[in-house]
């Protein structure tokens, strides 16, 4: 079977869709947010050279609970080896990401790509692209950054 690069695309975006729609199921009225409007704040997560990680909501709150978030990652930012309490998916927007182990070959996750990452998991994130990454996370817990003791 052949699919079409929309396809590809289109499969994370939803499955991300969906599991937004499950944190606002109820009273929650419809909302259409232009790139605009979106408000960046600081995460305290920074990888000492490249500055910090900047987050916007999307639904939810990422202190708090299940959350939908966009992140603004700096060009060659690299985080220190760590985990996350809870599993979370990624798709990159746009910039050119990886997310992986420690030590593993970089995989490069150009715009529209995805990558699911298990709580608990000791792992590295990058923007290797020339410009910032534009990420999307969705997570059913709170957002956490627990640094690795063995680094």
């Amino acid at each position: 079977m052949h699919r079409s690069r929309s396809q590809f695309i289109t499969a994370p975006l939803l499955g991300l869709a969906a599991v937004g729609s499950l944190a606002l199921a109820g009273n929650t009225p419809s909302v259409s947010t232009p790139v605009t409007e979106l408000k960046y704040g600081p995460t305290g997560v920074s990888d000492g050279s490249h500055g910090e990680l900047r987050a916007a909501p999307a639904y939810g709150d990422l202190t708090h609970g299940p959350h939908g978030t966009f992140i603004r990652m700096p060009a060659g930012f690299t985080s220190p080896i760590h985990t996350h309490t809870d599993d979370y998916w990624g798709v990159v927007i746009s910039g050119v990401a990886v997310n992986g182990q420690p030590g593993s070959k970089d995989v490069p996750l150009p715009a529209g790509s995805y990558w699911y990452q298990k709580g608990g998991a000791r792992h590295v994130t990058k923007c290797i692209s020339p410009n910032e990454c534009l990420l999307f996370i969705s997570q059913d817990g709170k957002f956490d950054y627990i640094p690795d003791s063995k680094s």
